[in-house]
Parts: C-alpha cells; sequence; structure tokens
C-alpha cells in the first residue's frame, strides 16, 4: 500500500497565535511559560489536523519558535560563546534577534534557498566539537505520542546545514563536517534509544552544484550515520529543484530507506533514478506543490504516481507534497472574500494534504474510488484556463511594443548625477531610511477600526495625515537629509500595490512566515496586470507639501512583487514580471509628474530570484533586471530613482546589480559585517549605494560611534562622494523609542564624518 505523507507544517498557527505570542513575550507582556504554553497548542492542531487530513506519515520537529536552521545549531550544540545564558530561551532569542542588555547583536540572517524564507545563519568555529542537545527532538516526538501520532522526526541534514553555515574566514566549508557528522550520530542514536525506528533529514543542498569533495562527503557522513543508528530508517529528502545528473550516483549510493524528489519544480530523471533504487529503498514524490497555492491537476498527478508504482510496486511509494507546507496559508476555510470560481482553483495547506490522501487512495484502491476528485480537478482546471478574467488582450498588445529604448535612462550615471546634485542640493554622505515608520498598536487598531467599519474613510484618513505629519516633521527634527512619508497607509509592501492592480486576489488569513514572528500575507496573481488609476501619488505628494526636503516616492518593484505574491503558473515568470514593470512605470510617471523628484524602487527579492543551479542564472537575470529598467527608465535625468535590497549574498549578482543602473541602492550590511563593501569594490561600484549602518530586526540601538565606524570601513573603499547612510531594512517592525534614537545616532555620526571628509569634496556623486 502507497502511503500518504508530509514533510512540515505551517508552524505560525491558523491565526498567527504563535506570531501574537512571540510578540507578548519579547515586550514583557508574557512570560516563557504562557509563550511555551502558546507554542504547543499551535504544534498540536497542526498535528491533530494532518491526522484528520489521513496523513499516515506525520512530521515532528518541524516546529520551531523561529526559525529551524537554529534549532539545529541549538541541537548540535552550536552555540557561540557570546550568546550563552543561564536561561535557554535567552539564549536562543539571543542568537536570533540579538540582547540589547549584553549589546550583542543577532546572527547573520538570509534567504532559505530561492524561498521568500529568512533562516538564521548558525555560526562554527574550527574545528568543531558538537554538544548535541536532543531535548526539543524527544519532547515533540512524545507530545505527538500523547496524542495518538507516531510522529517522524525531522532535522535539516547535515550537509545542508554546514553549506548554509557561517564559518572562519577562509575555512574549508567541510572543515567541520566531522564535528557536524558526530553530533548527529549523536542525536540518531538518542532518537533510536527513546525508541523511534524512523527520521527524516532534509538536505535540499542536493540539487544545488556540488564539487566532488561534497558528493564524497555526502557518501561518508551518511554511512557514518547509517552505522551510528542502523535501526533507524532514514528518509533523505530533496526539494526546490530536481537532482542535477552528477549527484544521482551519489544519491543512490547512500545508505538510506527512503528517497524524496520534487516533482513539482523541473522535470526530475525518474527513469534513471528508478533504473537505479536500491531494492530496498522506498521513493517518496513530493507531486503536490509545497509553494504556491494552485490545486493539483490530479488525473495528471495520479498518471504519474501509477507509472512509478507499476515499476516499484504500491509498497515502495510515498505521495507527499513537494517540500515542507511552511511556504503556504494554512487553509481556505474563512476565505469568504474570495469568490467560488477563484477559491475553487486554489489549495493551501490543508487542502494539499487532503490532495495527497486523494492520490494515495488513487494508488492504492484505482481511480474508479476518486473519480468524483478526478472530475473536480478537471472543472476547476478548465475553468481557469478558460476565464475572461485571466487574459486581457490589451496587456497583450502593450507587451509586445516593449523594446530596447523603454529599458534605458536618457543619460549615463555621470551625467544624471550632476544634474540630480544640482536639483536636490544634498550634503556629502546623505542621511534617509529604506521606507518605513514603526506601525504600533494605535496604527493597527485605525486599520482594524476602519476595516470593521467602526469609523469611516475620512476619519480614517485624517488619522493617517495625522501620522505621516508627526513623521515628516520628526525627521526634519532629527536632521535626515531625504525623507520618506512612513507608509502608514500599508500594510505590507507588496499586498498594498496588489490590491491596486488588476490581476491579483487577496485573502484575509493567507499568512506565511517570513522569520519569527515576522508574516506576510502574499497576493495571488492570478491573470494579466494593470494598473487603473495611481496608487501611491496622493500620499507622496501629501508628504512633500509638508516640507521643503525631498520626500521619497515609495514603490515595491516588479521582480519583488512578483517573488513575494503566489505567482501564476500557466505563463512564464518572465512575462508576467514584464506585466508588473509597466504597472510600475506608469505609477513612476505619474509620481514625477506630481514633482517627487526622488522615487524608490525596491527590490530587495533579486536575489532571492536567483535559480539554485548556475546554468539557469543568466536568463534569469536578464529578464529580472529588464524589468527592473522598465520600471524605472521612463523619468528624466534629474528624477533621482532609488533602488533597496536585503538579506541576500550579493556578491555572486553584482554584475546585474551594476546593471540595473539605479541612481543610489541602499543595502543591508550590518548583519554579514560589512562583506558587502568588498563586493562592491572588486566590481567597481559606479553609482551612489547606502550599505546599511545598523540591523533594524534587532531591538539593540547602535551608538554614534559604533555607526560613525562603520562609515570610515565604507569610504575606505568607496568614494565617499557615493555614500548614503542608511539603516539597513525599513523601519515598520520597531517601535518608536528605539528608531528615534537609531536614527539620532545615525545622523550624528554622518554629521560628523561629514566633516571629517567634507573638505573639497562636492556631494553626492562626486569622486
Amino acid at each position: 500500500m502507497a502511503i500518504a505523507a508530509n514533510l512540515g507544517y505551517p508552524r505560525i498557527g491558523r491565526r498567527r497565535e504563535l506570531k501574537r505570542a512571540l510578540e507578548d513575550y519579547w515586550s514583557g507582556k508574557s512570560d516563557a511559560q504562557t509563550l511555551l504554553a502558546a507554542a504547543r497548542d499551535v504544534r498540536h492542531e497542526g498535528w491533530l489536523a494532518q491526522q484528520a487530513a489521513g496523513i499516515d506519515r506525520i512530521p515532528a520537529n518541524d516546529f520551531s519558535l523561529y526559525d529551524h536552521m537554529l534549532d539545529a545549531a541549538i541541537a548540535l550544540g552550536a552555540v557561540p560563546e557570546r550568546y550563552r545564558a543561564a536561561d535557554a530561551l535567552a539564549t536562543y532569542f539571543a542568537m536570533a534577534r540579538g540582547d540589547t542588555h549584553r549589546n550583542l547583536t543577532a546572527l547573520e540572517m538570509t534567504k532559505w534557498f530561492d524561498t521568500n524564507y529568512h533562516y538564521i545563519v548558525p555560526e562554527l568555529s574550527t574545528p568543531f566539537a558538537s554538544r548535541p542537545d536532543a531535548s526539543k527532538l524527544l519532547a515533540e516526538v512524545d507530545e505527538a505520542r500523547a496524542l495518538g501520532i507516531d510522529a517522524q522526526p525531522v532535522l535539516v541534514g547535515p550537509l545542508t546545514f554546514v553549506l548554509l553555515t557561517a564559518h572562519a574566514a577562509g575555512a574549508n566549508r567541510l572543515a567541520t563536517l566531522d564535528g557536524v557528522g558526530a553530533g548527529y550520530a549523536e542525536l540518531l542514536r538518542r532518537l533510536a534509544v527513546h525508541g523511534l525506528t524512523r527520521v527524516q533529514l532534509d538536505e535540499p543542498a542536493l540539487v544545488l552544484d556540488l564539487d566532488d569533495e561534497i558528493l564524497a562527503a555526502y557518501g561518508r557522513v551518511y554511512r557514518d550515520l547509517a552505522a551510528a543508528a542502523p535501526q533507524l530508517r532514514v528518509t533523505l529528502a530533496t526539494y526546490f529543484g530536481p537532482l542535477p545528473a552528477r549527484q544521482l550516483a551519489t544519491v543512490l549510493a547512500l545508505p538510506i530507506d527512503v528517497l524524496h524528489l520534487d516533482l513539482t519544480r523541473g522535470p526530475q530523471p525518474l527513469k534513471e533514478i528508478l533504473g537505479g533504487l536500491g531494492a530496498g529503498v522506498t521513493l517518496s514524490l513530493g507531486i503536490v506543490d509545497g509553494r504556491n497555492v494552485w490545486r493539483t491537476d490530479l488525473t495528471k498527478a495520479l498518471t504519474k504516481l501509477e507509472g512509478v508504482a507499476a515499476r516499484l510496486g504500491g509498497d515502495r511509494l510515498i505521495v507527499a507534497p513537494s517540500c515542507s507546507l511552511l511556504h503556504v496559508p494554512h487553509d481556505l476555510d474563512g476565505e469568504t472574500g474570495l469568490d467560488g470560481e477563484l477559491r475553487s482553483w486554489l489549495a493551501f495547506g490543508k487542502e494539499k494534504l487532503h490532495e495527497i490522501r486523494v492520490l494515495t487512495d488513487g494508488i492504492n484502491r484505482g481511480r474508479a474510488s476518486i473519480a468524483g476528485e478526478l472530475a473536480g480537478s478537471a472543472q476547476a482546471l478548465q475553468s481557469r484556463a478558460s476565464s475572461s478574467r485571466v487574459h486581457d488582450p490589451k496587456v497583450a498588445s502593450r507587451m509586445a511594443g516593449i523594446n530596447a529604448n523603454a529599458l534605458a535612462r536618457r543619460h549615463a550615471f555621470p551625467v544624471r548625477s550632476e544634474i540630480q546634485r544640482r536639483r536636490l542640493g544634498l550634503p556629502l554622505l546623505p542621511t534617509t531610511t529604506i521606507g518605513s515608520f514603526p506601525q504600533g498598536r494605535e496604527v493597527r487598531k485605525a486599520r482594524a477600526d476602519f476595516r470593521a467599519q467602526r469609523i469611516d474613510r475620512a476619519a480614517y484618513d485624517r488619522f493617517l495625515r495625522t501620522e505621516t505629519e508627526r513623521t515628516i516633521r520628526l525627521q526634519e527634527e532629527i536632521g535626515l537629509d531625504v525623507l520618506v512619508h512612513g507608509e502608514f497607509e500599508r500594510t505590507d509592501m507588496v499586498e498594498y500595490f496588489g490590491e491596486r492592480l488588476d490581476g491579483f486576489a487577496h485573502t484575509m488569513f493567507g499568512w506565511v512566515q517570513s522569520y519569527g514572528s515576522r508574516c506576510v500575507k502574499p497576493p495571488i496573481i492570478f491573470g494579466d496586470v494593470v494598473r487603473r488609476r495611481p496608487m501611491t501619488v496622493e500620499w507622496s505628494t501629501f508628504a512633500q507639501a509638508l516640507t521643503g526636503k525631498p520626500v521619497k516616492g515609495m514603490l515595491t518593484g516588479p521582480v519583488t512583487i512578483l517573488q513575494w505574491s503566489f505567482v501564476r503558473d500557466d505563463q512564464s515568470r518572465a512575462a508576467t514580471a514584464a506585466q508588473i514593470a509597466l504597472a510600475i512605470r506608469d505609477e513612476v510617471a505619474d509620481l514625477e509628474a506630481a514633482g517627487i523628484g526622488v522615487i524608490q524602487i525596491d527590490e530587495p527579492a533579486l536575489r532571492e530570484g536567483l535559480p539554485l543551479r548556475a546554468s539557469d542564472r543568466p536568463a534569469y537575470l536578464r529578464w529580472a533586471v529588464d524589468a527592473f529598467r522598465l520600471a524605472s527608465s521612463g523619468v528624466d535625468d534629474g528624477t533621482q530613482i532609488h533602488t533597496h535590497m536585503c538579506y541576500g549574498d550579493f556578491n555572486d549578482i553584482m554584475d546585474a546589480i551594476v546593471a540595473l543602473d539605479a541612481d543610489v541602492i541602499s543595502m543591508e550590511a550590518s548583519r554579514s559585517s560589512f562583506a558587502l563593501l568588498q563586493d562592491l569594490a572588486e566590481v567597481k561600484y559606479p553609482n551612489q549605494v547606502g550599505p546599511g549602518v545598523y540591523d533594524i530586526n534587532s531591538p539593540r540601538v547602535p551608538g554614534e560611534a559604533e555607526i560613525a565606524a562603520l562609515i570610515e570601513r565604507m569610504v575606505a573603499q568607496i568614494p565617499v562622494g557615493r555614500v548614503w547612510v542608511n539603516p539597513d531594512c525599513g523601519l515598520k517592525t520597531r517601535d518608536w523609542p528605539e528608531t528615534e534614537a537609531a536614527l539620532r545616532a545615525m545622523v550624528v555620526a554622518a554629521r560628523k564624518e561629514r566633516a571629517v571628509y567634507g573638505a573639497g569634496v562636492e556631494a553626492p556623486g562626486g569622486t
């Protein structure tokens, strides 16, 4: 009999219960016992939902209070000494968020492969001696057992852990592998002693380009793990792409019991895998997309599963999602704002579990047993393909008219920068922020009251104008040079624009975790994208009228809107990005016509969208850069175009960043110890740049001297006339006292350094 399995489940709670519990704990409104009780409730709800859906193999340890890579570091004892505290939660959250009382910055954070999830990057010393701690693993297994669930524990695999971990400068990234491998061996032994018979090790790194040394390490480590706990049946889970051909021999030779493959993100070499699979190895097929929200074509999926079952037999087949369902919303229940037709096209986490069960039943009982489900799937697919809501002939016509002239500014940066210098009159080392300001309880309450119709539009707009003016006055008083309006009218930098563009749908409860307590509610792109009217001009011009200083118009770029949405799968991502770019281009033109002289088009997701395989990257970067240039190039030379990027390793896309040709780019740098500076210097970045001088995801407030030292590091590698001073991201999630204190320190430091470097230098744009 085939088995229905799941690899991981949304862990923030159906209505973001864990988010609220975390933030109450961090703010001191609740204690550790309350937090842990809320976390337990979320875990139990997830396990019971999977059990009710008929999932045979349910995961444990896929839950996390903050991040699964951080959990793996704790389990291995990979805790840098500076973070250690008597209280385990204090240690854990210091690594994730920093610690103000101990003046600790957080560990680096970056994107989890090509998803919009962020993970904490552990630090490993060389050599590394593991101090395993299996307490979380065993406790969650016992919790599941108490509910009558024989859960399978899940761990990030040892090679993926090592490859995604920060190592000492110049160290071989496999130098820590012996210690890590020994730690994993001990964890598996403890699972076996605890009476467990199965474990899942996630190795998404196997879909990357790997060299011979790493492939040899896979064989060595997995042989050691098999010897350490021979009674454990090991599931090796790969996902986020097909297995490269050169990895196949290594993977097929590993001493594992189950091999999981992602069938949704490119063709897997199934013929070769089936031919080389060991006689005792079971194949788990990720046939239901764990990263997007469209219903599965059940007939097509069942046909593929039947072909595999005919070769292997049903007893060696597991039906599963492509990856953890962490990346999709919990369920469609309560989504009353979605009309029946659109809703019929969708499947969230709960619905995907049902699809897995249906497909498993189809293998075990035959097609006739699921005939109604197959018919419903086919009807939904036909409805979507033929809907007039999906295709707009006017959009197709406009897309056909895009040419090279639409992708280029009128003059090169040196000419533009001189025109902008005269127009804006900015000082050396100009200061600014990335866009958003804190959205505290008052903002959230006003928004909730408006949505619940407890206040009308006029009252809500008065509140927003008051908050905007207060923020403008604060920025003036602090002494920032280029201001922002604060974005109080916006819930999310992508959702806001999606709500104002045709072709997008929106949910009420479709939250997914980005990191820690940070959740986003991605819009769903289901059809051709059209901008019917201006989206931001009203608030930008209102703010600009309040001050004589430049106020940035704030937009989200086409690639980020694409990446941070659930994207239609019936046309190329490049085509959808170009449609969004045309809409943003129209908004840029309206902002410029309204007198806004500085316009920021954020593209934090440009690096995130980079394909995992090197051979696929040039094509992506071409269309991604073209989309940004299409959105940004229709302005006069005197309009200064900014962009922003954060939380990614940018060194492998620096040429593309240069090709964007933004006048100013602000970039996250604080969590990576300013490694970005070397990358910028190596490519001789020609335009203006603002590496973030402090980490906005930590409550820690930097001092003036600390920021001044960072500015000095910047101007040592970048001509001072091209350097901006700014935080590393938006301030929406911070509170006001932290924000004010940090910005005041930043402005004072910039002024001090301006006095040091200013003699004889014209700014900005000079050398």
